[in-house]
């Protein structure tokens, strides 16, 4: 069987993992950390605009994250933005800059991030079994019409499920360091 045809669903694979990076980044363990901010826009002259394109964002302490708008004036809006994210952090406007002082996080609170890291992790495996099902769907379209063997067919089986199980582990580890992460006080 022709190698590409197993790359299209094995990038796919890739993607499902880049973005449940994403989605973990997104998820605060016991220290700030400037991704939770990723998905946070500002209304910027009548635009929204990513956050990190309006001004510097540094984490000056482990526990704080402070945003340095190019344009002073953008404040509110900053403030206004993180107010109505799910970050659950009220900021603290010197009239400069803006500082998130994220508070220890509870033991209740780290069971609860966990639990949200394993429901993103079988997300994410079931976008890969997804995949899986959509690249058999597809093997035997080819052999139906035929252009591979019925042994072909069971080949491009065994293979594409190689690969899902290579990617489902990937997954389990991956929940399991951010879950280690969120759990180590």
């Amino acid at each position: 069987m022709d190698v590409k045809e197993y790359e299209v669903y094995e990038n796919k694979m890739k993607k499902t993992i880049a973005t449940l990076e994403e989605e973990f980044n997104t998820i605060r363990a016991g220290r700030a950390n400037p991704h939770i901010l990723d998905k946070i826009t500002v209304n910027y002259y009548g635009v929204q605009t990513p956050l990190q394109q309006v001004g510097n964002i540094t984490v000056p302490e482990a526990r704080i994250i402070q945003i340095q708008p190019w344009d002073s004036s953008l404040l509110k809006e900053i403030e206004k933005a993180i107010m109505a994210s799910d970050l659950g952090i009220t900021p603290n406007n010197d009239g400069k800059c803006i500082r998130l002082i994220f508070p220890e996080l509870t033991e209740e609170r780290r069971k609860q991030l966990t639990k949200e890291v394993k429901k993103k992790g079988e997300e994410a495996k079931v976008a890969i079994r997804n995949i899986r099902r959509d690249a058999i769907e597809h093997f035997k379209k080819v052999q139906k019409n035929g252009d591979i063997t019925e042994d072909d067919l069971k080949d491009c089986e065994e293979d594409i499920q190689k690969m899902t199980d290579r990617y489902i582990n990937d997954i389990d580890k991956r929940v399991e360091a951010k879950s280690k992460d969120i759990l180590a006080v």
